[in-house]
C-alpha cells in the first residue's frame, strides 16, 4: 500500500507506510511460542541474572518506552480499538525501537518482559548483539484499575510485587496513582494512594528506583474517566505523590505535559519523565512536546512515552525513537528532530532477518 500525506506542510511521511511484518515476520513471533513451550524457565533464569546492568544512579536524561497498557485493558490506537491486541504487531514495534542504542530502556508488565528476554535470547544465540544489556528495565506494578471497571481508582498490584523487581534485578517500580477529587470513587484512589506508599517504602528499602505516574482525573457524563490537564491540579497532584512513602530520593515523576509546565516542573525537586499519551498520529506533536518540556526545568529528566512513540500514526517507530533521542540526548530542536525522522524511515529493516533468515 502507498499513499502521500502532509501535515502543516512540514510532515510528509512519503509513498510508504511502515510494516511491522517486514522487521518483525511471523516467523521470528513465532519462535518466542515455540522457545515458551521448551526450557523457557532455565533460559529466562539465565537472562535475568545475567544481564548487563547499568549503574544507578542515572545521570542523564531518558529515553524510555512506556509498555504496560494492555495489562489495564487499553488496546485502543487512534479508531482501531485492538490495536494493542495484536501481541506481534506490538512486540514488533518495541523490538524496533528498544534495539537502538540511542533508547534507554522500557518500562513494562511480566508477560511483555518475558518475550522481550526471550527474543534476546534468541537472538544472542545467532551471533546478535544483547539489546537488553546496558538498558533501563522498569517492570509496573498495579495494573488492577482496569479501563471501564466501576472500580477503576483501585488500582491492586495485579503484575510486579516489588519482591519480584528486586529477585530479577530489574532497575526499578513503576506505579500508578489517578486521584479523583469529585466522586464516589475518590475512596478507591485513597485506597491506591495508600497501596503506592506501601510500594515505595519497599523499594527505598532495596534502592529501587520507584516511577510514579501520577495523575488528576475527571469523570464525563458517560462515566469514563480523563486526565485533568489543568496545571493547578497536576501540581497538587505531584505534591500529593512525592510524599508518598518514607522517603522520596528514589522518587521519579511521570505527568503530561500541560500549559504553564514550568509551574510543574517547580512543583518538585524530583526528577520528572514526560508521558506520551494517546497517540495524535503525528509524531511532530511529541516533537514539541519534549522540546518545550526539556526546557521548563532541570529536573525534567525525559519521556517515559508509548502510544505516541510505538504508534506514530503510519510512520516508522524506530525513525520517530531517533528523532526523540535527539530531543533529549543532544538538545535538538524540532525542526532538526523533522530532518532526522526524515532521513531514517525505513532503515535498517533487516536487523532481525538478517540473523534469523540469513
Amino acid at each position: 500500500m502507498t499513499f502521500k500525506r502532509s501535515i502543516n506542510n512540514n510532515y510528509d511521511i512519503g509513498s510508504n507506510k511502515f510494516e511491522t511484518k517486514l522487521f518483525f515476520p511471523e516467523d521470528i513471533f513465532y519462535k518466542i511460542i515455540e522457545v515458551r513451550f521448551s526450557k523457557v524457565n532455565e533460559i529466562l533464569e539465565e537472562e535475568y541474572k545475567n544481564r548487563v546492568k547499568r549503574k544507578y544512579p542515572w545521570n542523564k536524561n531518558l529515553v524510555m518506552i512506556a509498555a504496560d497498557h494492555p495489562a489495564r485493558g487499553v488496546t485502543k490506537i487512534g479508531q482501531n480499538k485492538m490495536a494493542m491486541g495484536d501481541r506481534h504487531e506490538y512486540l514488533g514495534r518495541i523490538l524496533r525501537v528498544l534495539m537502538l542504542d540511542q533508547v534507554d530502556g522500557i518500562m513494562t508488565t511480566p508477560d511483555i518482559m518475558d518475550d522481550l528476554f526471550i527474543m534476546n535470547y534468541l537472538f544472542k544465540q545467532l551471533g546478535g548483539k544483547s539489546f537488553l544489556d546496558n538498558k533501563i528495565l522498569i517492570g509496573s506494578t498495579n495494573r488492577g484499575g482496569l479501563l471501564g471497571s466501576p472500580y477503576e481508582m483501585y488500582d491492586p498490584v495485579t503484575a510486579y510485587t516489588i519482591d519480584d523487581i528486586r529477585k530479577l534485578k530489574l532497575d526499578g517500580a513503576k506505579m500508578m496513582v489517578r486521584l479523583d477529587f469529585e466522586t464516589k470513587m475518590a475512596k478507591y484512589s485513597q485506597r491506591t494512594l495508600a497501596l503506592c506508599s506501601k510500594m515505595i517504602r519497599q523499594c527505598n528499602e532495596s534502592n529501587i528506583p520507584s516511577f510514579i505516574e501520577a495523575l488528576p482525573v475527571t469523570r464525563d457524563q458517560d462515566s469514563n474517566y480523563t486526565v485533568n490537564k489543568d496545571a493547578e491540579a497536576i501540581i497538587k497532584t505531584i505534591g500529593i505523590a512525592t510524599a508518598l512513602g518514607g522517603g522520596s530520593v528514589n522518587t521519579w515523576l511521570k505527568v503530561p505535559y500541560v500549559d504553564k509546565f514550568e509551574s510543574v516542573a517547580k512543583s518538585a525537586t524530583n526528577p520528572i519523565l514526560i508521558l506520551g499519551g494517546e497517540s495524535t498520529g503525528n509524531p511532530i506533536d511529541l516533537f514539541k512536546i519534549l522540546e518545550m518540556g526539556l526546557a521548563a526545568g532541570k529536573n525534567v529528566k525525559g519521556c517515559l512515552a508509548g502510544r505516541n512513540l510505538l504508534y506514530p500514526g503510519d510512520d516508522d517507530p524506530r525513525a520517530v525513537a531517533l528523532a526523540i533521542s535527539g530531543i533529549i540526548h543532544d538538545k535538538n530542536n524540532t525542526d532538526k528532530a523533522i530532518k532526522i525522522l526524515k532521513n531514517n524511515r525505513g532503515r535498517q529493516m533487516d536487523v532481525l532477518t538478517s540473523k534469523f533468515n540469513p
